[in-house]
């Protein structure tokens, strides 16, 4: 079982950053790798960016390609996701999630442990 907390969020102008971080604790039985996802109101859960154990593999969704950095700390079991030139539209509640077989994915549902969110709003 692993239990997953979020933080960093809050309210930013457009063109600012924020670093977000996920702390994992409890214990998993093998590697797992790292998403993260976000949801604006009224609308669906959509995939930002996902890291595998080791931290040398990355995936971004599009709309966050160029802007958003994901890494890793194992050390700390922790995830990050820097968050640059931020936009309006990156307004969200963000929620980090565990994928038990290490596989990057943007499927929400190959997820196995999620964390409550953390809200980004950024003012224009």
């Amino acid at each position: 079982q692993v239990q997953l907390v979020e933080s960093g969020g809050g309210l930013v102008q457009a063109g600012g950053s924020l670093r977000l971080s996920c702390a994992a604790s409890g214990r998993s039985s093998s590697p797992y790798a790292t998403g993260w996802f976000r949801q604006a109101p009224e609308k669906e859960r959509e995939f930002v960016a996902a890291i595998n154990w080791s931290g040398g593999m990355t995936y971004y969704a599009d709309s966050v390609n160029g802007r958003f950095t994901i890494s890793r700390d194992n050390a700390k079991n922790t995830v990050f996701l820097q968050m640059n030139s931020l936009k309006p539209e990156d307004t969200a509640d963000y929620y980090c999630a565990a994928e038990r077989n290490n596989g990057l994915t943007s499927s929400s549902r190959f997820y196995d442990y999620w964390g409550q969110g953390t809200q980004v709003t950024v003012s224009s």
